[in-house]
């Protein structure tokens, strides 16, 4: 998981995907983009794939593309419903190989929680209702099955977890003993507002954007809460053709979910809850996932992506 040296930048921070550089203020290039935009970093997605918790090998070929892609995509649809943190596209001096995958944008304080919405039950939210009958303390009608829209989207925040550990599903009142009332009441509605106009935009291109992780932070220079990192993009988010929806089953998918299927198969012989590392993912699991990427790239923005 070693980080590219980029010229004019110094790497600071790798996550499961992404590699964040600063400035490197010593050379001619980081000195120019410190001057020009201040206090920026460097956003590098990498083709590193994580399910359950693990980085696997091999990455995906152009993910880190297509994240960034569709990311930029998406911000520019949403710019009048929250600023986001990108400065610019363009990186100046860095390598071919960084190109497309990498945005300059504005350092944020960011909140130490995973806004959450869901539109429809599956995954962990689905896990937390056949429990009990909620998803965070948010009380659902009886009879949901996998894949059910739910009655309207809810916000399900969870807690940020670090490399290897487990994010954690809480209700919104855990982000305002954090937070304060108002702040938690403030990212409830900028995230269930983001899901609400990205999933009218994607029902309108065959696409059902079942749940979505955002995060914002503070702008220290305006004050205004920000949306960062990234955005919409089928590592964020679930993705299902709405031609073949149907509840009480797996869906199919434009995301990873492809990786997280074979990974619990007897095919993979992996057992989640045991110490051993993932197994490499063989070749046709690989080019599916890709081939699953390139798809929702395409289907949403309605432009083929060149990798």
């Amino acid at each position: 998981m070693t980080a590219p040296a980029l010229p004019g930048w110094t790497h600071t921070y790798s996550g499961k995907v992404r590699d964040l550089y600063v400035p490197d203020t010593t050379q001619a290039a980081g000195a120019a983009v410190a001057e020009a935009h201040g206090d920026v970093v460097l956003v590098v997605a990498s083709d590193r794939v994580s399910a359950y918790d693990h980085v696997l090998n091999p990455g995906i070929p152009g993910k880190g593309v297509v994240l960034t892609q569709l990311s930029l995509w998406w911000f520019s649809q949403l710019e009048d419903l929250v600023p986001n943190h990108v400065v610019s596209a363009v990186a100046p001096d860095v390598p071919e190989a960084v190109l497309g995958r990498a945005m300059v944008c504005r350092r944020l304080e960011m909140f130490a929680v995973e806004c959450v919405a869901r539109g429809y039950l599956t995954g962990s939210g689905l896990a937390e209702y056949r429990a009990g009958g909620s998803v965070t303390g948010i009380s659902l009608p009886d009879g949901l099955v996998d894949g059910s829209r739910l009655p309207e989207p809810i916000f399900t925040p969870a807690t940020k977890a670090e490399l290897g550990e487990h994010d954690e599903n809480v209700s919104i009142d855990v982000v305002a003993d954090v937070l304060g009332r108002e702040r938690a009441e403030q990212l409830r509605d900028l995230t269930l507002a983001v899901y609400a106009r990205a999933e009218g935009v994607a029902r309108e291109r065959g696409v059902i954007l079942a749940d979505t992780k955002l995060e914002f932070g503070l702008d220290p220079v305006t004050g205004a809460v920000t949306l960062g990192d990234e955005v919409l993009t089928p590592d964020s988010s679930r993705f299902w053709p709405a031609d073949s929806w149907e509840p009480g089953r797996a869906q199919e998918s434009f995301d990873k979910q492809y990786v997280r299927d074979w990974l619990t198969s007897s095919a993979s012989g992996w057992d989640r809850d045991g110490d051993d590392e993932p197994p490499l993912l063989p070749e046709d699991v690989v080019e599916r996932t890709r081939d699953r990427y390139l798809e929702a790239y395409e289907r949403l923005t309605g432009t083929a992506l060149s990798l």
